[in-house]
């Protein structure tokens, strides 16, 4: 069954910096994730459902006004998961928001831990690699306007490819 993702992807040149951090820590998904901000995870969507789905993304984004965000520093989710963050520090409340409403509509996704807006930097390392992650964009900071939202496909390659975007119009 194909699964499906939806996300604020983050834009260049701050894409290219951040992946370029997640490889140097070693994290062996950075080239198959593009940097993003999740607001639906990885989802089986059965083929029937998607033109219900896709009508429900559009409804959404018909309503929501762009907006900005900031991500800014670092953050990590140990010791519950192996996790290391960039964190979003202007756009939280939006990206709740949106999250939300996809969650809700023709495809419900219970989540494993509550909803908190981040780009990872690294996942399921060492805590010596976590460590390295953590402390080298400590210090990253960007500012870009969200003007859109994604809908990814994860392929038998495990890599992950933007499918359709859905520009915010409210």
């Amino acid at each position: 069954m194909p699964n499906h993702g939806v996300a604020v992807t983050i834009p260049e040149p701050w894409a290219t910096t951040l992946q370029s951090a997640r490889e140097a820590v070693g994290d062996t998904m950075a080239s198959a994730i593009p940097p993003h901000v999740t607001l639906l995870p990885p989802t089986a969507i059965h083929p029937p459902q998607m033109p219900s789905f896709l009508k429900h993304l559009s409804a959404i984004t018909e309503s929501v006004a762009p907006f900005e965000m900031v991500l800014s520093g670092t953050g990590t989710f140990r010791p519950v998961s192996p996790v290391v963050f960039v964190q979003v520090s202007r756009g939280i409340g939006e990206c709740e928001a949106l999250e939300l409403a996809v969650r809700s509509g023709p495809i419900e996704r219970l989540l494993d831990f509550p909803y908190h807006p981040h780009v990872t930097i690294a996942h399921h390392l060492g805590e010596e690699a976590l460590d390295r992650a953590f402390d080298e964009l400590a210090d990253f900071r960007c500012r870009f306007p969200v003007t859109s939202v994604e809908l990814y496909h994860h392929d038998d390659d495990e890599v992950w490819r933007v499918v359709d975007s859905f520009p915010l119009r409210g």
